[in-house]
């Protein structure tokens, strides 16, 4: 045993947790520590012969082996022993029948799940003689622990993953008659309770995605337009953003109108709730934030954007705004800030297309216009620009999975495609294409599975892109 060297005195006096310095290279504390070359056999199994001393006359002490282990001759080790019955063949078949029998104790003991689960070390074992081995097994150590496997940079997988494959058809279509092909709008959202809204024209629809009911929520009238619907968090009330600058709040159970607020001089093309507060843009460049349980129709009013917002979400904690205009900026705000707290400046087209990351706290996505075509990464905590990456068409939406690492983005000029990608290596897991106009509304189904997207070609699609969050551990990584 390796650990015989060092005396009980010196073990006794070191502190229980040393923090002063790295533990040695093979000891099991640590979890980045080389394995064992070789798997030894525990003591009680393993019979250690006492070396012959020369005889003297000044001591008749029976001589033993190591003074740590001592000499079990006279055990029974078949007791310990789980082997099959020796056969009388040959004595060879004998210790094959106790190498089997040794192989099955040790397996649950040292955790020896199965061979496929064994990973091969990129280095030679040395050899050694004193070795448990697994029938028919090299010489290979034991398979590092489930929560270290991925983490060890000297394992590799014997069975590599098999990519994810996504589906490049959408698995229905919908008829969207009046689906406006307007760049600036906002007409397709998901609620909690699986409801789809759509704004066609003048009026709002609800489709329900477990019934496929569809519902007519209202009628503007030949004087007005739907230029965005947003679902609040829970999912009972909607607000329908007007062309004439007003917003309505209606009861979706009850296809009841709440109460009608205005202050926008023109048409409001960006809604987004975090709680009971409603965010509101509109082209006459301001955001209002509302309070729906206050009589006033506006609690606080931003300023900053000198065009029309196009763009508004709120941050998965609810403590950051973030905002996109036609004057190719894009903003973050807090609560309680009517002026930006940061300004982005590097797109060279409209930002529309915003999606906070579920995953890393202050990670923001944003995408650019026709004459941009980048979809970019940011980091609003330290206030860093993290990433670029030229699309090659113009960028109308983003969304990201909740349930793996990934986002969807939706494209206009020139191709009209989906495009699944892997953060934060921005490969392409897959390339959706069927739309014969922009890709302008994009949504995600509250189990984070399903997203549909809308087109001028006034149709609305849906497509299974992502993983469900049962299998969320098997693709979170490439």
């Amino acid at each position: 045993m390796d650990s015989s060297s060092a005396s009980p005195a010196a073990a006794a006096s070191s502190p229980a947790f040393a923090f002063s310095s790295p533990p040695p290279v093979g000891d099991p504390r640590s979890p980045f520590s080389r394995p064992p070359s070789s798997i030894s056999r525990p003591s009680y199994l393993v019979e250690t012969p006492s070396r012959p001393r020369a005889p003297s006359s000044s001591s008749s002490r029976t001589i033993y082996s190591d003074r740590f282990i001592p000499s079990r001759s006279g055990s029974n080790f078949s007791l310990f022993d789980l082997s099959l019955p020796p056969s009388a063949s040959s004595s060879s078949s004998s210790d094959a029948g106790r190498e089997d029998g040794s192989g099955g104790y040790a397996q649950p003991c040292l955790g020896l799940s199965s061979l496929g689960r064994i990973r091969a070390l990129r280095r030679r074992p040395r050899p050694t003689d004193r070795q448990l081995r697994l029938p028919g097994e090299a010489l290979l150590p034991p398979h590092p622990p489930q929560q270290f496997e991925d983490e060890l940079p000297g394992f590799s997988h014997i069975h590599p993953r098999a990519p994810r494959k996504v589906p490049r058809s959408p698995y229905k279509v919908l008829d969207a008659p009046a689906l406006q092909d307007d760049f600036y709008l906002n007409l397709v959202d998901w609620s909690s309770h699986n409801v789809l809204a759509v704004g066609l024209g003048n009026c709002v629809y609800l489709w329900n995605a477990c019934s496929s009911k569809v519902t007519k929520l209202c009628d503007l009238g030949v004087d007005d337009s739907v230029c965005s619907v947003g679902w609040a968090q829970r999912g009972n009330h909607l607000a329908v953003g007007t062309n004439q600058g007003k917003v309505q709040i209606w009861d979706a159970s009850r296809c009841r109108r709440i109460r009608t607020m205005e202050s926008h001089r023109l048409r409001v093309g960006a809604l987004a709730w975090s709680s009971s507060l409603l965010s509101s843009g509109s082209r006459d460049k301001i955001i209002l934030q509302r309070d729906i349980r206050a009589q006033e129709d506006f609690v606080s009013k931003l300023t900053g954007h000198k065009s029309e917002v196009c763009g508004l979400k709120w941050s998965h904690d609810n403590r950051e705004l973030a905002s996109g205009g036609n004057d190719n900026r894009l903003f973050v705000w807090n609560q309680h800030s009517t002026q930006p707290v940061l300004k982005y400046s590097e797109h060279t087209a409209a930002v529309k297309a915003i999606a906070w990351s579920p995953h890393v706290h202050g990670l923001l996505a944003s995408g650019g216009g026709t004459a941009d075509r980048c979809i970019r990464f940011w980091n609003t905590v330290t206030n860093s620009h993290l990433s670029c990456i030229d699309t090659g068409s113009q960028v109308c939406n983003l969304v990201w999975s909740k349930n793996v690492n990934e986002l969807v983005s939706t494209h206009g000029y020139s191709q009209n495609q989906i495009i699944v990608w892997r953060y934060p290596t921005m490969s392409k897991l897959a390339t959706l294409t069927g739309h014969t106009y922009r890709v302008l509304y994009l949504a995600i189904s509250p189990d984070g599975q399903t997203i549909v997207t809308g087109a001028g070609d006034e149709t609305l699609r849906f497509w299974n892109v992502f993983p469900s969050p049962k299998s969320q551990l098997r693709y979170s990584k490439p």
